[in-house]
């Protein structure tokens, strides 16, 4: 099992991975990244049940990235757990590579269902943890969610939904950085807090500091008689002076000079 400390050496790891990505490419989701790339280390590298050598092994936790606009996040973490060769990171975006944009389940190993129109990942989990209940199964489903994204009722319907099935089987991490595209959280559909909401539905919730691998590890491998979910403070931009909760780099390429100030902060936290 992984500790704390070698699991936060690996999401500096895939920090540096994902901002030369981007830059490379030219394009990405570069602040989201950032945010949730301490939960997908932690997800990736000890609490998920998974099998890079057979993806679709029945007995597999699933894992939906319902915010798939971070999908060079997950390709990042799915090639250093050993579902993709590391080097094809490199031809992110390029013409012919399937590390589009968002994750295509038909095309790259380790991603269960395609995301990218927001509030479809929660539905499609609620699914997934509904069937192992029906069957049998003994996987564990978890998802994560942008706050922004929460405000979309396809999700409330979700997890109405779950609380009606009793799905303890199911787990929802919130990537709560307070900013969506364009503006924060607050200035367009303020939804916070969202704990009594959940709560109200009849969910169990934890609030964590979703970069703080101390805090997140235990928070995902909580069990509890309901669906659970984990509201994940975190910060657009982590670990980036210049991008940490600045609402610009939601969608942004740093420029040569940007890219050189972001790489020697990320290295000198190695």
């Amino acid at each position: 099992m992984m500790e704390i400390s070698d699991l936060e050496r690996i999401a500096r790891q895939i920090r540096l991975r994902d901002l030369r990505a981007v830059y490379e490419a030219g394009a990405g989701h570069i602040g989201g990244e950032m945010s949730v790339i301490d939960l997908l280390a932690a997800l990736y590298f000890r609490v998920l049940r998974v099998f890079p050598d057979h993806p679709k092994n029945p007995n597999r936790d699933r894992f939906v990235l319902s915010k798939g606009h971070t999908a060079c996040a997950l390709y990042v973490v799915l090639a250093k757990r050993g579902f993709l060769p590391e080097e094809e990171i490199s031809t992110f975006l390029k013409p012919h590579s399937r590390l589009n944009g968002h994750p295509n389940c038909n095309k790259v190993p380790g991603v269960e269902t395609n995301t990218g129109p927001l509030g479809h990942g929660l539905p499609v989990a609620v699914g997934m943890a509904k069937a192992a209940k029906l069957s049998g199964a003994q996987y564990h489903t978890y998802v994560i969610t942008g706050d922004g994204e929460m405000q979309e009722g396809s999700n409330w319907e979700a997890i109405m939904a779950a609380a009606q099935f009793g799905l303890d089987n199911l787990t929802l991490i919130v990537d709560h950085n307070r900013f969506q595209q364009g503006a924060s959280l607050a200035d367009t559909n303020d939804i916070a807090p969202l704990r009594p909401k959940l709560e109200a539905f009849g969910w169990e919730v934890s609030e964590i500091n979703g970069n703080a691998m101390s805090e997140i590890v235990p928070a995902l491998e909580k069990r509890t008689t309901r669906p659970h979910c984990i509201v994940a403070r975190t910060n657009k931009g982590h670990g980036i002076s210049f991008m940490q909760d600045r609402v610009d780099w939601h969608h942004k390429v740093p420029s040569k000079e940007q890219y050189e100030i972001a790489l020697a902060e990320l290295s000198e936290a190695l």
